[in-house]
């Protein structure tokens, strides 16, 4: 080794650690929402959860994902999720999407289960029930605002997935007819237990039908 530390010859070549995940990579991630101060009684957001962006006006959950497990952990992505834009319904819409997703992913609800037990997983009493979701994600790449490729999360991996059942540790849901309406396989300990339901459900589509 030189004795001068200010000769950098011999210094090993730059590692980069950084490379982003390949598109398409599925991992489990923990979602971490970074409040913005933006609440809307109206719409029932509270908590300061939602951010109000200065340019667009456009409201949205700031979310971080963090990669829980396998040769990606610890790795981080960030994307918002859609709430209102001025410009249309279609934001807030593909954030609901995702979110009805992410909860299917979190607590082993196939995306077709239309049944009562279905219907409360994916029913939340506030943003604070996504701080801190863990489940499927898969990988995507976009450019940042100095044209560098950096990762992104847009989708969530269902229990429809054959990717699904591997990663998170649970039985694959059997497929074909006559199991769409029947109550979800165990989950995860970790995960959500549906609670027993207290009235008959409402007739009409829930919250979350499109």
């Amino acid at each position: 080794m030189s004795s001068n530390y200010f000769d950098f010859q011999d210094a090993d070549p730059q590692q980069s650690g950084f490379d982003p995940i390949p598109k398409g990579t599925t991992v489990p991630v923990r979602m971490i929402l970074k409040p913005g101060g933006y609440d809307d009684p109206s719409q029932g957001w509270g908590g300061g959860y939602a951010t109000e962006s200065f340019e667009t006006g456009s409201i949205y959950l700031a979310a971080e994902f963090v990669v829980t497990a396998g040769d990606y952990a610890k790795r981080k992505m960030w994307s918002n999720i859609g709430l209102h834009s001025k410009k249309g319904p279609t934001w807030g819409q593909m954030g609901r999407s995702f979110i009805r997703a992410a909860l299917n992913s979190a607590r082993n609800v196939h995306p077709q289960d239309n049944s009562p037990q279905a219907a409360a997983a994916r029913r939340i009493q506030g943003f604070h029930e996504l701080d801190g979701l863990e489940f499927l994600a898969r990988v995507d790449i976009e450019k940042d605002g100095k044209g560098q490729d950096r990762n992104v999360v847009k989708i969530a991996v269902e229990p429809d997935h054959p990717d699904y059942a591997p990663l998170m540790g649970v039985p694959p849901k059997t497929s074909g007819g006559g199991t769409s309406g029947a109550p979800a396989q165990a989950a995860p300990a970790s995960a959500y237990q549906a609670p027993a339901p207290q009235r008959a459900p409402v007739t009409g589509k829930p919250s979350w039908a499109q």
